[in-house]
């Protein structure tokens, strides 16, 4: 026998599901001789890649590790004291082990499906308690980007709500992160926002204004008290928005109770690691008579048809697929995997717990303070938190150079140093830095003490003295055994990838490998501060200067930005950009954006956050886009054009023909072309965004690359862009990022969320040139077996010119509602067959978008295929009359065990056509936990925070019949 000595795993057979022999078979359905046969007839010739994609061969699991612990070397991991937003973190080892590292938390999907998400809906509800708690506001919502990125939301937002329509200030204290005021720069710019920035102790504030932020505690650690500023403000009609350190929140007197009209910051010194820059789940909150108002999304309170205790997203008519160019913000991410770990810091610890953080983190502070004022230095905020500002003469560069010596991070700025604590910090970091303070001035730590117990510095009349994180679930699951308990009780009632496929069009719920989420947790990667200075960071570097020419190879562009951490942010980003371009050229009126009507909401809602006038382009009955109306459109507006939004392959799910016209007429009117990525899973290595004619297009990380959804979050967008725009891409305004003529910052982070992107690395890596467009024919391939086996059961509305659909179709459910089937019945049936419903009525109403991904095997394929025959059997069944018009499987689905399960039935069906509707089912079970919920009755009654249970029982009168919609 010859034994192999040379055989190296590949990853992409881990990957991409289907082996050899279930390819045969399903060619045998879908009617093609061969893959490349079934390639042939979906994506058009014209447009295709004549070479294959120029990366490095793939590398198996085991030698990827080997050689990212080599690049990870070459970040130097110092002690950060730089603060400004990010700070060190402990975090508890049950909930990086149970959420953050688990598969059942981190491969679940938004919870739109609300039935098959009662779990991570109770832990953002539990975020949103604890926000409001320590925010002394009224309502929250379930997280955004960054700070920064929320500062923004909120100027946006106050903006939305003035009287006075004719104000255009926003007043913005100098004293607010250096990153937070470039975002407000990039976001202002467009609506002609005049921020003036200066000090709030001083500044005048006219009727011109219609809103103020401030910082609390100040950015160079002041604690001030804003109670005049924010009287003085409210008397004219000017709304404050306060950025807020939460672990400050516990000792400080909150925003709410000293007049705040909205507060905002980062809950990431609750236990989510730095990153070098995310991802971190930002907060805001505000009053509840402008919840309307509020961005992002809020979960609330209902109840279930059986009357019960029930969560789902509240105010969902303000999602940006209704919206669209009116909605006030293009959000579309959320940091829900990030909200969720920071509200289980705050279940895990307590209100006492907390405490006793924070007490010892000022405390700490404090004590470095008495210590270096012993040494005779001037410390400049006698009342503070947690950090300390130290004037150091001409001392700077010696302590500089010294606190390298001792592997410190300080933030300097000219004579004047800040140093921020932080829950990492122990008492033996205090004595080193208060040596490397005394060695520079000859002394030694003799000359001064340390002391262990001092006194607070916090004026009294902002020590809080309210009561927070008051609920049960924050004083009941303390010791390790309770919580690990608490977290897998809710991870029970979640549907995630470890129990079935998620078949989400435009969603690309696809294989999140172990191997490529492990480096995310090292501690190379996860603590590093993301202004540490460039010669720490050579990891990092490498890491990004590697992603960028493998991205740049991918869709062909000269260049990436990979800043923008979400997709709808990286549709802003890109539109940003191409209004730089146009208004450098001196060509400030070209600013009407084309995008066509079958487009994401978040598209025009985008446009509009870049101040450009949407005109909508039909599309015909194919469901292409009109291009004679297009051509009429872009020689309408040929002077002020400014670009074509548009996805490829298309929102309906097919690769349009027209495309390279449709890209030329625009170019030949001085546009440029803007193309949306969600469906780049359906181009990698078949074809580019470039070879096809785009000027810009954004990736959305979390769903071609691998970044994982993590129950609604986090993602990343970043953009890629032809070389006439690369000098535009965003800079920052604290780490030099030199493009030449960039814009602001849109992320609050120079490389948005970065530690997430090693994921998409490690994919691209392992996966190689060949395994990469392999990847993209599978996911043509198993789109185009699912159609096969559908299409004579629902309508397949739109498919290209050879009857092949690209790596999505949309099924037709409309002509149900003659019976009285609605396609939320579908969605909501599909869970009693353990499965979550595909996108449901985009991007046409009454219909369901599936995307199955190569990731899947052909049996689970055939699982799903095999549901949706038996429902449109059941759907049969009503239209036939031999069902109830009413009371049938799926107007009264899902089906709890407890509605199973009880002494009464009293349905026109058996339980076991309820809950066991197919043999699989039986061996397989996932319970929904709560039955059909109430939306109307949430909203009428919105309660966005843990109710008390003792509180929360329904009178009889108040349950009503629940209203479903689509």
């Amino acid at each position: 026998m010859t034994l192999n000595t040379t055989y190296e795993e590949k990853f992409e057979q881990r990957h991409i599901a289907p082996d050899a022999a279930e390819t045969q078979e399903m060619l045998k359905v879908v009617g093609a001789a061969s893959v490349d046969e079934l390639i042939a007839q979906t994506v058009p010739e014209k447009i295709r890649l004549k070479a294959p994609l120029n990366l490095p061969k793939a590398k198996s699991e085991f030698a990827y590790l080997r050689d990212l612990k080599q690049t990870a070397s070459k970040n130097k991991v110092f002690k950060s004291y730089i603060g400004q937003g990010y700070y060190d973190v402990i975090v508890p080892g049950v909930i990086q082990r149970n959420i953050l590292e688990n598969p059942g938390w981190y491969t679940q999907y938004t919870p739109y499906q609300a039935e098959i998400a009662q779990g991570r809906l109770q832990a953002l509800l539990n975020f949103q308690t604890m926000v409001l708690d320590l925010t002394g506001m009224e309502i929250a919502n379930a997280s955004l980007l960054d700070e920064g990125t929320a500062a923004a939301e909120a100027m946006f937002m106050q903006y939305s709500l003035r009287k006075n329509q004719s104000a255009k200030t926003f007043f913005v204290s100098k004293e607010l992160f250096p990153q937070t005021i470039d975002i407000l720069k990039t976001r202002a710019e467009p609506y002609g926002i005049e921020l003036q920035i200066g000090d709030h102790e001083t500044a005048e504030l006219t009727d011109n204004m219609f809103g103020a932020i401030v910082q609390y505690p100040a950015g160079n650690g002041a604690i001030y008290n804003y109670a005049d500023f924010a009287a003085k403000g409210h008397e004219k009609g000017i709304k404050l928005t306060v950025v807020a350190d939460i672990m400050s929140l516990i000792l400080l007197t909150p925003p709410g109770e000293w007049g705040a009209d909205i507060v905002v910051g980062s809950t990431q010194r609750f236990g989510v690691p730095m990153g070098f820059g995310g991802p971190h789940a930002a907060f805001f909150a505000t009053k509840e008579e402008y919840k309307r108002s509020m961005p992002g999304r809020i979960i609330g309170v209902t109840i279930d048809s059986a009357g019960d205790y029930a969560l789902r997203m509240a105010l969902q008519t303000r999602e940006q697929h209704i919206r669209r160019d009116k909605a006030t913000s293009n959000i579309c991410t959320a940091q829900a995997l990030l909200a969720i770990m920071a509200g289980m810091y705050a279940v895990y610890h307590g209100p006492q717990g907390l405490k006793l953080i924070a007490e010892r983190v000022h405390g700490l502070a404090v004590s470095l303070s008495d210590a270096l004022s012993k040494l005779d230095y001037t410390l400049l905020n006698q009342s503070y938190f947690d950090t300390i500002a130290v004037e150091v003469g001409n001392l700077a560069g010696s302590i500089h150079a010294e606190a390298l010596n001792n592997e410190l991070n300080l933030n300097y700025h000219g004579s004047v140093i800040t140093i921020s604590v932080d829950e990492t910090t122990q008492p033996e970091d205090i004595k080193t830095l208060v040596k490397i303070f005394a060695k520079v001035k000859g002394k030694t730590l003799n000359d001064t003490t340390v002391e262990t117990e001092v006194e607070t510095v916090i004026p009294a009349d902002l020590q809080r003295t309210s009561a927070y994180l008051t609920h049960p679930v924050f004083n009941t699951h303390h010791s390790e055994h309770e919580m690990l308990r608490y977290i897998k009780s809710l991870e029970t009632k979640d549907l995630s990838l470890c129990h079935s496929m998620i078949a989400l069009g435009s969603c690309t719920m696809k294989l999140n490998a172990t191997t490529e989420m492990v480096p995310v947790t090292w501690a190379e990667f996860s603590r590093m501060h993301p202004f540490a200075p460039v010669d720490q960071t050579g990891g990092y570097m490498q890491l990004f200067d590697e992603l960028n020419r493998w991205l740049s190879e991918i869709t062909g562009f000269a260049a990436m930005s990979l800043q923008p951490n979400a997709g709808a942010q990286g549709e802003y980003a890109g539109l940003m950009v191409i209004r730089a371009y146009h208004h450098d050229r001196g060509d400030h009126h070209r600013n009407i954006v084309l995008i066509p009507s079958s487009a994401h909401g978040t598209n025009p809602a985008s446009a509009a956050m870049a101040g450009m006038k949407i005109v909508v382009v039909k599309c015909d009955e194919n469901g292409n886009i009109d291009v004679a109306d297009l051509k009429a459109r872009a020689e309408q507006y040929k002077d002020e054009l400014s670009c074509l939004m548009v996805t490829y392959p298309s929102t309906h799910g097919v690769f349009e023909e027209s495309i390279i016209e449709i890209c030329e007429v625009i170019h030949q009117y001085g546009g440029q072309v803007y193309m949306d990525g969600a469906n780049m899973n359906a181009q990698v290595g078949l074809t580019s965004p470039a070879t096809i004619g785009a000027d810009v297009c954004h990736l959305n990380l979390h769903k071609t690359f691998c970044i994982p959804h993590g129950g609604g979050g986090p993602g990343m967008g970043p953009i890629g862009v032809a070389k006439h725009l690369v000098p535009y891409l965003p800079g920052h305004a604290v780490v030099d990022i030199d493009n030449g003529k960039a814009i602001h910052a849109v992320s609050a982070a120079p490389w948005g969320s970065a530690s997430i992107l090693i994921i998409s690395h490690a994919y691209i890596a392992m996966m190689g040139p060949d395994g990469l467009t392999n990847a993209t024919r599978y996911a043509i391939l198993n789109a185009n077996y699912i159609k096969s086996r559908l299409e004579n059961h629902y309508p397949v509305l739109y498919t290209g010119s050879h009857g092949r659909c690209a790596h999505e179709m949309i099924l037709d459910c409309r002509s149900f509602k003659a019976a009285g089937i609605e396609v939320v019945d579908i969605a909501k049936r599909l869970m009693d067959y353990g499965f979550h419903a595909p996108t449901v009525s985009f991007p046409v109403a009454g219909t369901v978008m599936v995307e199955p991904t190569e990731s899947e095997p052909k049996h689970e394929l055939d699982r799903f295929c095999d549901a949706m025959i038996a429902i449109r059997k059941e759907i049969a069944s009503v239209e036939q009359g031999t069902s109830d018009k009413t009371d049938n499987p799926l107007k009264n689905a899902p089906h709890t065990m407890t509605a199973i399960s009880a002494d009464e039935w009293e349905h026109t069906y058996n339980r076991k056509t309820a809950a066991f509707p197919l043999p699989y089912v039986a061996t397989h079970k996932f319970w929904p936990s709560v039955g059909r919920v109430n939306d109307t009755y949430g909203d009428r009654t919105l309660i966005c925070s843990c109710p008390p249970l003792t509180e929360y029982e329904f009178e009889e009168s108040e349950v009503t019949t629940p209203e479903y919609g689509t």
